[in-house]
């Protein structure tokens, strides 16, 4: 299956694929920015927050438990939209999914405390949780597709590796404002309100890439099917229906386990670790999770031209592998108690080894599904395996260290253990896709 038959055919102008590009990053920056300041949060401001205990440990498991529930809604809100968007077009999904995303994230910065509303304030941030991921779970597939049924012959890669760079630039964003507000107001000041301003400002954010999203057309690939009347009436049941799909499914969801667990592990779950276990400084931790994301924002489009010319296999294999080698040296050099150290694991682990992942995954994805169901099927992939590769990542990690009395060698075998199950599964996608001729 290549995907460039019909972009070949009704490719837009050179003028048209920047309108779209931009659309594609600005929105995927908005919403990760949204998604992932909420981790930044349940770290560092939550637990005491919504989740006051006598235990630490048991308020920051809590508190990373609201998190985890995000993913669980993303794969349902992946079926949602993937649904909308092959029945009715990508564009009208990454609207709604914007809009949601907005509203949810600004209504979690006005929300009261449990000092203040009592159990009411849990209960509404789960909700308003749920509803953030909804729309980043339908956000994802329509992103990468308009970049990718858009590309022109043998860019495939590099277009898809766009909506990606909105990853590394949304948590750069939201790290770097917590950091920011952080610095500049007193602990007690930061904790009462600053941290909200972070919040609600995503209004302003969202208002932006809608102006931008709504200027774009359907894709060509779309247009095309439903020009010549294909489009599946149910796409989630054609994706279990059809083998090569349900083949697509499994592997795909087993071979990005590695990639989700990796960006939680060194974006979520270290800020927490080397701040309130190892005692590092917080604005430093956060620094240098920003300085990871800016340089896996540069480095993911890269990746995506390594995707076009050699394959998308061997890219986010290798990246898989990188993982694999380096995590467990990693976490004994973050419980090291070094800034120096903290600093190179985060910068080269988020800027480099997931930088090859996600630069390189949102094209393989793609390409394990006909167009027909392409939203459905990558969003389940991705989102699907959110739930226990991203979303209770942190969860995990959390429980092995207290297992292994703070040693990190129970929590860094499990990650090498997750990667290993990855790299098997990108290895078996050999067996039965199309075979990738570089571009």
């Amino acid at each position: 299956m290549h995907m460039t038959t019909t972009a070949e055919r009704l490719s837009p102008a050179p003028a048209s694929n920047r309108t779209i590009l931009l659309a594609s990053l600005v929105g995927t920056t908005v919403e990760w920015y949204d998604f992932f300041l909420y981790a930044t949060a349940a770290s560092l401001v939550f637990p005491k927050l919504f989740f006051p205990a006598n235990d630490e440990v048991i308020g920051t498991l809590l508190a990373f438990g609201t998190f985890a529930v995000g993913f669980v809604a993303r794969p349902i809100g992946g079926v949602l939209f993937g649904h909308i968007g092959d029945r009715l077009g990508r564009k009208r999904t990454l609207v709604a999914t914007m809009v949601a995303m907005g509203a949810a994230t600004a209504l979690i910065g006005l929300l009261p405390g449990v000092a203040t509303i009592g159990v009411a304030a849990p209960v509404l941030l789960v909700l308003l949780r749920i509803v953030q991921g909804l729309a980043v779970g339908g956000e994802w597939g329509g992103a990468v597709l308009l970049a990718t049924e858009n590309a022109p012959p043998g860019k495939i890669g590099r277009f898809g590796s766009v909506p990606q760079i909105g990853l590394g630039l949304g948590l750069a964003l939201g790290t770097g404002v917590f950091a920011l507000l952080g610095e500049a107001m007193s602990k007690e000041s930061f904790q009462s309100y600053g941290w909200r301003i972070a919040f609600v400002a995503s209004i302003v954010l969202v208002a932006v890439g809608l102006v931008i999203r709504l200027r774009v057309l359907e894709t060509p690939e779309f247009r095309d099917l439903e020009s010549r009347g294909e489009l599946v009436k149910v796409p989630i049941v054609e994706v279990f229906r059809t083998q090569r799909h349900r083949r697509g499914l499994g592997l795909g969801m087993l071979a990005r386990w590695a990639e989700g667990a990796s960006f939680n592990t060194w974006g979520v779950f270290a800020i927490s670790y080397a701040t309130a276990t190892v005692h590092l400084s917080k604005i430093a931790v956060l620094l240098s999770v920003t300085a990871g994301a800016l340089l896996m924002a540069v480095l993911v489009p890269v990746a995506g031209w390594l995707a076009d010319r050699y394959s998308r296999r061997f890219v986010f294999g290798l990246g898989v592998t990188v993982f694999g080698v380096t995590v467990l040296p990693s976490f004994y050099a973050l419980s090291s108690g070094s800034t120096v150290l903290m600093a190179t694991v985060l910068v080269l682990q988020l800027g480099v080894g997931y930088a090859l992942m996600t630069g390189s995954e949102a094209t393989l994805f793609a390409e394990l599904f006909d167009a027909k169901v392409r939203y459905t099927g990558m969003s389940l992939v991705f989102q699907g395996s959110g739930v226990w590769a991203s979303g209770l990542t942190p969860v995990f990690l959390t429980a092995l260290l207290a297992f292994a009395g703070g040693s990190p060698w129970a929590a860094g075998t499990y990650l090498t253990i997750v990667a290993v199950i990855s790299l098997l599964a990108v290895f078996g996608m050999h067996r039965w896709l199309p075979v990738h001729h570089p571009q």
